[in-house]
């Protein structure tokens, strides 16, 4: 079972913008931007001649180098989650006796992780990945539905 997509606290990497959504549209944003001759240089606008290099650097790191997904690094490098996961040696934290615990509170933006866990423990970790799959292939990104960070004022 591939579990390349499956973070440790039960969300899918491929329902992550930065993951697959992401680098679509900044290579489609590239690509349009060669196509009008701007991948030289953008001087329409003063000011931005300046800038360009460093934006048309970051597209093409946004184009091509998606986020490694969870497993291999990517997303908060100081996750707790990932750290208490490979700590006990478990595969995903709904297996885990103590599941949910208190380093859950830093997901609460995403308000289908509970459920989400809640469902994968219901059906098996294979067929959980491949309903996440098809909620991809419909177009679904936690984006669409994660809540507003809370104001830090």
């Amino acid at each position: 079972m591939d579990m390349s997509e499956v973070a440790y606290c039960g969300l899918y990497c491929g329902l992550c913008a930065s993951r697959r959504r992401i680098p679509r549209q900044a290579a489609a944003l590239r690509e349009a931007l060669r196509r009008e001759g701007y991948d030289r240089g953008y001087f329409d606008i003063p000011g931005l001649e300046q800038l360009f290099p460093t934006f048309w650097e970051g597209l093409n790191l946004l184009a091509d180098r998606p986020c490694a997904g969870c497993r291999e690094g990517g997303g908060y490098p100081a996750c707790p989650i990932r750290a208490c996961a490979r700590d006990r040696d478990i595969t995903v934290c709904s297996a885990c006796s103590d599941f949910p615990c208190p380093h859950f509170a830093m997901l609460r933006r995403y308000p289908t992780c509970l459920a989400d866990n809640a469902h994968m423990q219901q059906v098996g970790l294979e067929r959980w990945i491949a309903e996440q799959e098809a909620r991809a292939a419909n177009g679904f990104s936690y984006a669409d539905i994660r809540l507003p960070e809370e104001d830090r004022a």
